[in-house]
């Protein structure tokens, strides 16, 4: 059977990866078991700036001996329970709808594209960040 789907044939216009400084909001997160390397898969909702708001993107964050710095980092700055943390547990459940900034980055491995996580700061800072951004000051220190 043949279907008639009109506007199939025309490819949606991509918008590009995400890079740089943005105030974001959990949407989504699950545990990966891998046997080297486990990790975080992380959504984000992009909240500001308003050019780029309602956008999604995704990253990872790794569960493994070296990178769970990384991963204290983000749950200190996006207001994740002390408590829970404290014990070294992460509920999945608590971290979605939190809020704080995120730095990315776009990388190409292996033909693959992946949106990088490259720094952490918390909801607060958002106001004296994008200035920072806007103002040309280096975006890198976070």
């Amino acid at each position: 059977m043949k279907r008639h789907i009109p506007g199939l044939h025309f490819r949606p216009v991509e918008e590009g990866p995400l890079e740089g400084l943005f105030l974001v909001q959990v949407e989504t997160a699950s545990y990966r078991w891998h046997p080297q390397k486990p990790f975080f898969t992380l959504g984000f909702r992009v909240l500001e700036p308003e050019s780029a708001a309602g956008r999604s993107f995704s990253g990872r964050l790794y569960c493994t001996e070296r990178a769970l710095w990384k991963l204290h980092w983000f749950l200190r700055d996006f207001g994740y329970d002390q408590d829970l943390l404290s014990q070294d547990q992460i509920d999945e459940k608590a971290l979605v709808n939190l809020r704080g900034v995120v730095r990315t980055t776009h990388v190409i491995r292996n033909g693959r594209s992946f949106q990088n996580l490259e720094a952490f700061a918390l909801e607060a800072a958002w106001e004296e960040l994008s200035c920072a951004v806007v103002k040309g000051r280096n975006s890198h220190d976070l």
